[in-house]
């Protein structure tokens, strides 16, 4: 089951147990419900705790349910239920506690949380507001200037400013939520904490002069955006509505507006993007090689060096015996000593252009965009099965990984950029990113997609130039089938 219900002396405890982050899928939304009239009709439960299994607390909506029709009992209903609850119901927070799990937890009457717990509504990120009473419960807490700042920015807030805010009561040294909960549920039943009903709240003063200042910046660095829009004019409903029902109802507005807009496709199409781009179809049982020699000097050296020790991976400045796989910086020497497999580094951008290595029998290559914030291995010559052990190993050194094959994505879409007028730059990724798919160097055309809005600036609203292109080139097809029917017509 995803949620079970147990008591423990006279406190019931609801646990999740949804892996790996505890998602709110519809078997969690509809296990909720029961094991809180469980709780509820449990006579020897004289307060009841949420809490989740694993390393996290609820990290937010089920990205499986993602553009599936909704299913009942919808999210912003278990938690007006939640909060309805005639027994004090704590939330017992570790981990994350994002998204819809953050708005369960506000629909608790009483937050603690473990240490290094963070928190957050990260909605806009995927193009969309809080839809289950995010804006409308959270200003009632923490004010209207600053949860205009936490709800358009989607930052996570670690726990010491979730308390001071006010959006958690406490912050628990035990060892578990389990043990962390019992103590806060002892403690409200003992009257030596307050348990509060968020919703039952005062709205929060009104505050002109920050939901003014929040739309200017919007207007300076997201104009093209929807949702953080939407966002402001939901947390202004917080404050007029004449009740939190009447609030929660324009929130839905708001959401299903966001959720009708193409910019909610294109930022989910990326954050899809951006889940596996470092695995090589059909390879399985691969793992990380663990011993790597960086040969020469690189910007990006002092980072592995950094990871190498948590990643549990040696670093040598020269191969040796025990070397599984080199990685030269650019303008270093390729005539290397071993039998490894060889990765040669090439930037991109204004690092010094195009810097390559002279040798021509490397069996894999490091493409580097100029902010550094993903890097490409290209598979020249070495196969599915290296390539994937490569990836795996630079991942695990943290760095941000796409995979491809034969010819560089970044180095092509680069080359595109740099040959189309300033005007262009946009159109010419749309136009280059068909090409590179179909002539096959993408494992997957998302690929392109993530490396053009991270490495390039593509506006990421948008989905990437290779989603844009085939959107348009639909949207074409579709208006030209159009038009002949009208003419047999």
């Amino acid at each position: 089951m995803s949620v079970h219900y147990q008591r423990h002396g006279d406190v019931g405890v609801i646990h999740i147990a949804n892996p790996p982050v505890n998602a709110l899928g519809h078997a969690v939304r509809s296990g909720l419900v029961k094991a809180l009239e469980e709780g509820i009709a449990d006579s020897q439960a004289k307060a009841l705790v949420v809490l989740a299994d694993g390393r996290t607390f609820i990290a937010g909506a089920d990205i499986k349910e993602f553009g599936k029709p909704p299913q009942a009992p919808l999210l912003p209903d278990v938690i007006t239920q939640l909060e309805a609850c005639s027994k004090p119901l704590i939330a017992s927070l570790h981990g994350t506690a994002l998204g819809g799990g953050l708005e369960v937890a506000l629909g608790c009457h009483y937050r603690v949380a473990l240490k290094g717990t963070r928190v957050g509504l990260p909605e806009v990120k995927l193009g969309l507001l809080p839809g289950a009473g995010g804006t409308q419960r959270l200003p009632r807490l923490v004010g209207v200037e600053r949860a205009l700042e936490m709800i358009t920015s989607g930052r996570f807030v670690e726990a010491e400013e979730a308390l001071e805010a006010g959006i958690i009561d406490a912050i628990s040294d035990a060892q578990t939520p389990l043990e962390a909960g019992l103590a806060a549920a002892e403690k409200v039943l003992t009257g030596r904490q307050t348990s509060r009903i968020t919703g039952e709240l005062p709205a929060p003063a009104a505050n002109p002069q920050a939901i003014a200042s929040t739309l200017q910046q919007l207007n300076q660095d997201a104009s093209a955006l929807f949702s953080p829009f939407r966002i402001v004019e939901a947390i202004e409903a917080c404050v007029t509505a004449a009740s939190l029902q009447d609030g929660l109802r324009r929130e839905r507005e708001l959401f299903l507006a966001c959720m009708d807009s193409p910019q909610r496709a294109g930022l989910i199409h990326l954050f899809f993007a951006a889940r596996s781009p470092h695995l090589v179809p059909n390879v399985e049982s691969a793992s990380a090689f663990s011993h790597v020699a960086l040969i020469g000097q690189h910007r990006l050296f002092e980072r592995l060096e950094k990871a190498a020790q948590r990643a549990g991976i040696t670093l040598t400045s020269a191969p040796n015996s025990a070397t599984e796989l080199c990685l030269i910086a650019p303008n270093s020497a390729t005539s290397v000593a071993t039998k490894c497999p060889i990765i040669t580094m090439e930037d991109i951008g204004t690092h010094g252009g195009n810097s390559e290595n002279g040798g021509k029998d490397t069996a894999l290559s490091l493409i580097i965009a100029d902010n550094g914030s993903m890097v490409e291995l290209v598979d020249l010559s070495a196969g599915p099965l290296i390539q994937q052990q490569a990836a795996l190993t630079l991942k695990a050194l943290r760095l941000n990984v796409v995979v491809s094959q034969q010819q560089s994505l970044l180095k092509t879409m680069y080359e595109a950029m740099q040959q189309a007028p300033a005007s262009d730059k946009q159109t010419a990724l749309e136009r280059v990113s068909v090409g590179i798919s179909e002539q096959g160097f993408c494992y997957r055309a998302s690929d392109i997609d993530l490396l053009a809005v991270e490495a390039f600036g593509y506006p990421r609203h948008l989905g990437g130039p290779h989603r844009q292109a085939t959107l348009s080139k639909i949207v074409s097809k579709a208006g030209s089938t159009a038009n002949s029917t009208a003419k047999d017509d």
